[in-house]
């Protein structure tokens, strides 16, 4: 009997343990460990954030569906992978902590003979002063977060009822965040919510982003086509965020928040201030803090994991110039270079180098987006880590599946308020994600398959995806056939 151990239970991992257990079955072992109790459908916080949907509309208990499919629980905390195993033992082993009321703080180790390393990332808010839920901005990264934003933004509207007016401020709180998507959503849901309410004339609504120009979204924005036109995502960004009279601030990093208001640097290095009456600023992203050993206890942390604390794959992570990069550099299979039983899914692995072109101020600062890996490329990517490690324990062919995302396309529906006649989305797909200039040199990307609309149709879309995920989330009947 063969054990697959994942670590993390978000859209990577548990599509990961989903598909190994029903590939592997009875005959061998999944265990999934992950320091939380639900399950979140992540890309629905921005309606928890808005007061249209509420905490358990977007997660469910994962003891319930994992007791169903056969695969072991352990909530607790990944804190160190040993490799090579120990004095006691050959085999890899995991070393977690419970983080459980009646276990909370003890510690254990799970042996392992294929690793999948699914943690996500760590919300950097502690990257720029007094940013976070904690401090002196808000979020929507997790369920919990965007409830309390919800709470925030009922006493902004309040107020705005009352004749105060309110300022907004929603987009990226660091100079290397990334997530601008789902910051973009939630602005414009904000903004929705207001006009719905007659109070868009109470509110100053202001856009910040890192972006070099907005519509980047990490990946160097795009080329779409529009109506038998050829449009970049800046403009298509842009005219949605006109739309609402929502102003914007571009090539910036924010570098503290204040209690009602955001320092920022700007690429030719001014230092500025903008007030607010609310933030939501989505902060970096960082590796969970994972330590690894060999056999000897030696740390070898540098060894599988980047300096951001994110695993390294079968990716080329040569220092070159940003022009030297090549769409074959990216990773296709997600497996360790240094132990062939390790992989790493979702946002868990450390991308070889940005998508957007780094940028610096005048005074050195990184000011740019970093590599998105969520939604669509996660579940894609957990799916093929998992039925490649299923055929190896099977005995068949070695790393059929492949998943580069140079070679992979990407579908975002992005909502702009939430209405049954009144909401609008805009839905827009890319292929491939990283941009391949050598074999498409006109646009980086396939135009045939890269396309965008705007209109109720979008949102009518995302809200039928979200129903359609949590069943698939959920292990319903024939969830396997809801594509990834």
């Amino acid at each position: 009997m063969a054990r697959v151990v994942v670590l993390g239970a978000g859209i990577s991992g548990h599509t990961a343990a989903a598909f190994l257990k029903k590939k592997l079955g009875k005959k061998h072992e999944v265990v999934v460990i992950t320091p939380n109790t639900y399950y979140q459908w992540i890309p629905s916080n921005i309606w928890v954030g808005v007061g249209r949907m509420s905490i358990d509309q977007v997660r469910f208990k994962l003891k319930k569906v994992y007791d169903r499919w056969g695969i072991i629980l352990k909530q607790a905390k990944a804190t160190e992978i040993h490799p090579e195993g120990d004095e006691n033992t050959s085999k890899g082993y995991v070393t977690y902590e419970y983080t459980t009321d009646d276990k909370r703080g003890e510690v254990e180790t799970i042996e392992y003979d294929y690793l999948v390393n699914a943690t996500g990332p760590k919300l950097n808010f502690g990257a720029t002063p007094g940013l976070g839920p904690d401090e002196n901005s808000l979020s929507v990264c997790t369920y919990t977060h965007a409830a309390h934003a919800w709470e925030n933004l009922q006493e902004s509207i309040k107020k705005m009822e009352a004749g105060e007016k309110q300022r907004f401020l929603i987009g990226t709180g660091h100079g290397m965040a990334t997530c601008q998507g789902a910051a973009f959503e939630y602005i414009l849901n904000v903004a929705h919510e207001l006009k719905e309410r007659n109070l868009s004339n109470m509110a100053q609504i202001t856009w910040i982003s890192n972006e070099y120009e907005l519509g980047d979204f990490g990946m160097a924005g795009a080329f779409i086509k529009r109506g038998g036109y050829i449009t970049p995502t800046k403009v298509f960004t842009e005219s949605m965020l006109a739309e609402y009279g929502i102003n914007w601030i571009k090539q910036a990093a924010v570098n503290k928040v204040e209690p009602g208001v955001a320092h920022y640097e700007t690429l030719d290095g001014e230092y500025k201030s903008q007030e607010f009456d609310f933030a939501m600023l989505i902060p970096p992203f960082s590796g969970v803090g994972l330590k690894a050993f060999d056999k000897g206890n030696n740390d070898i942390t540098e060894k599988m994991f980047a300096p951001n604390g994110f695993m390294k794959v079968d990716a080329d992570y040569t220092q070159k110039d940003f022009e030297d990069w090549s769409a074959e550099d990216w990773p296709e299979i997600y497996q360790s270079p240094s132990y062939d039983n390790v992989y790493a899914a979702g946002i868990a692995f450390a991308p070889p180098h940005p998508i957007s072109k780094p940028q610096k101020s005048v005074n050195g600062t990184p000011i740019f987006p970093t590599p998105p890996r969520t939604g669509m490329p996660s579940g894609v990517i957990g799916k093929i880590v998992a039925l490649n490690i299923a055929e190896r324990i099977q005995g068949k062919a070695d790393h059929k599946h492949r998943a580069s995302m140079s070679r992979m396309g990407a579908a975002c529906v992005v909502s702009a308020g939430y209405g049954a006649f009144s909401g609008l989305g805009a839905t827009m797909t890319i292929f491939p994600v990283v941009p391949d200039w050598e074999k498409y040199p006109e646009w980086g990307r396939d135009i045939n398959y890269s396309v965008g609309e705007a209109g109720l149709a979008g949102h009518w879309l995302k809200f039928l995806l979200h129903y359609l995920f949590l069943h698939k989330a959920k292990g319903y009947p024939f969830w396997w056939l809801v594509p990834e």
